[in-house]
């Protein structure tokens, strides 16, 4: 989990790369970074499965659409899901205070109307953080993998030595209240990996169960997602699966197939398929998991300025399309699914690298697969 970041909009890039022999997919591997790419596609017209590259640079073997593999912060995606299904049952509603919907321990620890500073919002003792703020990223908590020793120790130069250590989501949180909070809640739209810890601990506190349960009872099992699971402490991806590769600060590459994710936790531990991902979001944006309004308040970006719903985010391409969908990085592994607003046209792609993808092989991709050709 390099930082288990989100991207929002598309821009510009050179969109004439594919020809009829040759897959934009392609453009996504590096030879020095990123040894394999792959990408699923399906509409009205089947699935569309290409790859490039290779699964396992020792072996030469390609990626698979059934290989398992990290699939950060798209975790996001299930746990808003989870925790919108929950105010639809009236378990909890989305403009409480969190703090009442967490343990006592974790509820002292945040900030009082005040902590950043804020005279109005001290005189607004009312003011706290919401559920509905910890799902649109404006709780204004700052995000525990912006702590700099933790970045460094478990996702930068010290990955290798401490990747299997275990973290409590207590304790991760934890760490982001030793920061102030970057903003008053409610007032900025700023992404926090803090808060989808924290909604995980709300789904516990509010069923008795854990966010890997409900998420399993609610949204996999019922969907079918044989491919998907929440690994909790595992270190090992279930099979089938090619290799992971980081380059941990460096220009060179590391295997990091086997890691500890409960440094991502609800924030981005889940473990999927390219098949997997697009039924997932294909049922979601189709209304299967959500009664309407809720899946309405899913894709309002108003709270963001545009930028954010509630574990989704809209990608606006040059051709003025506008997809839905959610990315995930994590230590050796990047991914993006996205969709049209009906959930009739779906891709999912990933790459077996943490390294940077080309922002312009991207769009590229993109543009070929939903904006119409001349």
């Amino acid at each position: 989990m390099t930082a288990l970041t989100c991207a929002v909009t598309v821009s510009a890039g050179s969109a004439g790369r594919d020809t009829a022999a040759r897959s934009p997919v392609q453009d996504l591997v590096s030879p020095r970074t990123v040894p394999g790419a792959a990408q699923l596609s399906q509409d009205a017209h089947g699935v569309r499965f290409h790859t490039a590259g290779v699964a396992d640079v020792r072996t030469g073997r390609p990626i698979r659409p059934t290989d398992r593999f990290r699939v950060g912060s798209i975790t996001k995606t299930v746990i808003a899901t989870v925790t919108l299904q929950l105010a639809t049952e009236r378990k909890l509603n989305l403009d409480d205070p969190v703090s009442t919907h967490l343990p006592a321990a974790t509820a002292a620890l945040l900030p009082c109307p005040g902590d950043n500073g804020s005279d109005s919002d001290s005189r607004d003792p009312g003011r706290r953080i919401t559920v509905r703020q910890l799902l649109t990223h404006t709780s204004g908590l700052f995000s525990y993998t912006d702590d700099r020793a933790f970045f460094r120790r478990f996702f930068g130069p010290g990955f290798t030595a401490h990747r299997f250590e275990t973290h409590k989501p207590d304790a991760l949180v934890r760490t982001a209240l030793t920061h102030p909070p970057y903003a008053a809640p409610g007032e900025r739209y700023r992404y926090s990996n803090t808060d989808y810890l924290l909604l995980g601990m709300v789904i516990r506190q509010v069923t008795g169960h854990s966010y890997a349960t409900e998420a399993h009872r609610r949204v996999i099992a019922p969907l079918r997602l044989t491919g998907t699971s929440f690994p909790g402490t595992r270190a090992g991806l279930p099979s089938p699966h090619g290799r992971a590769y980081t380059t941990t600060g460096s220009s060179r590459t590391a295997d990091a197939t086997d890691l500890n994710p409960s440094s991502a936790g609800a924030a981005g531990e889940l473990v999927s398929t390219l098949p997997d991902l697009n039924r997932l979001f294909g049922a979601l944006l189709r209304g299967t998991l959500l009664p309407a309004p809720e899946l309405r308040q899913m894709r309002d970006t108003t709270d963001s300025y545009g930028r954010y719903g509630m574990g989704l985010f809209p990608v606006r391409l040059p051709c003025h399309r506008t997809l839905w969908g959610h990315n995930g990085e994590i230590s050796g592994s990047y991914v993006q699914t996205l969709g049209t607003t009906d959930g009739r046209h779906l891709v999912s792609y990933r790459v077996n690298s943490d390294a940077p993808v080309d922002a312009a092989a991207e769009t590229a991709l993109l543009t070929a697969e939903f904006c119409p050709k001349a």
